[in-house]
């Protein structure tokens, strides 16, 4: 997990030098007054809009694991208490055995055999002082185990609580790639005319096929996708208003009791994997290396996606972005 952590952030110091490469490379050559070039424009949107789609998806899964460890610390911590309560009980009786001692009952009862001058009674007093010692062996050996295990447990609750907090900083990070990302494509679109930015948005966007040939939970998931179409992309959001790549196919395969996790890579590893010539409307398919959007295909060549904040949720053709692979939830 921790190098897991340091890939990310290496990723995102990454994710900084390309964004400041790709401004100081988009600086016109031409006089300030120039109107920029909204091809050029729509390349640089469109790589803000991905990286930001890169860092959301690993603000999905730093969610996802967050929740894990809250769980786990919850389960140590309560392991920790019970073993506490276990070291209490090992101490207060080896406290109650050494007091025993001290107080001389066993060895008073010891010579008063030996005075009476019963060998057999004698003997008998021996094997019970020894059987005494053994136990009071027995308890500093329980003493010490349990006090080793408490051990244990409050280190291992202590590792965990310190892999929150790291968690919860590299959510913060994540959430600063996001806006600042977002930002500057808003500035972009925002230097170029109203007819040329609303063009720019709008491409991309394939027409809305005549139907869609699905029944069953597949038909239900795929209903729940296309009813979006036209929705708000925002970064995180799982409906019912707005979505990204992984909320409305998490949200549209729970409309047919299917329970998907709000991460892109999530859902591809946690599903049964699909060949491209095998797929049927329903399957989700993922893209980009490493994985950073889901969509869900729809037939003849279309999926239904929530592609980015320019174009919310539409109909694309499949291969419109870098294919990865497919998966079939249920």
């Amino acid at each position: 997990m921790v190098h897991a952590r340091s890939r990310t952030a290496s990723a995102l110091s990454g994710l900084a030098l390309a964004a400041t490469v790709g401004i100081v490379g988009f600086l016109p050559s031409s006089p300030a007054q120039a109107e920029p070039d909204v091809d050029d424009v729509q390349a640089r949107v469109d790589k803000l809009f991905h990286e930001a789609e890169q860092a959301s998806e690993r603000l999905n899964d730093a969610k996802i694991e967050l929740a894990d460890l809250h769980e786990d610390l919850t389960s140590l911590q309560a392991d920790q208490a019970r073993q506490d309560n276990r070291l209490d009980a090992a101490r207060e009786d080896l406290q109650e055995s050494i007091v025993n001692q001290y107080e001389g009952q066993h060895l008073s009862a010891l010579s008063s055999v030996a005075v009476s001058g019963d060998p057999d009674a004698f003997v008998s007093g021996l094997s019970t002082m020894s059987a005494y010692n053994d136990l009071q062996a027995q308890l500093f050996h329980s003493f010490s185990t349990e006090a080793k295990a408490l051990d244990l447990r409050a280190d291992a609750t202590e590792e965990r609580a310190a892999e929150v907090e790291k968690t919860q900083e590299q959510l913060s990070a994540e959430k600063k790639t996001i806006e600042s990302k977002l930002a500057e494509a808003k500035s972009l679109l925002a230097d170029l005319k109203a007819k040329e930015r609303e063009a720019l948005l709008s491409r991309g966007s394939a027409r809305m096929p005549s139907g869609v040939d699905a029944s069953g939970r597949a038909g239900a998931a795929i209903a729940y996708a296309m009813a979006q179409v036209g929705d708000a992309y925002v970064y995180g959001a799982a409906g019912p208003n707005a979505y990204d790549c992984s909320g409305l196919t998490m949200m549209a395969w729970a409309q047919a009791g299917v329970a998907l996790p709000h991460s892109s890579s999530a859902q591809y590893a946690g599903g049964r994997k699909v060949a491209a010539s095998d797929l049927q409307p329903g399957d989700l398919v993922f893209y980009y290396s490493p994985i950073s959007h889901v969509a869900m295909y729809i037939g003849n060549g279309m999926i239904v996606e929530a592609a980015n904040p320019g174009a919310g949720v539409r109909v694309s053709d499949l291969y419109s972005m870098p294919y990865v692979g497919a998966v079939r939830p249920g």
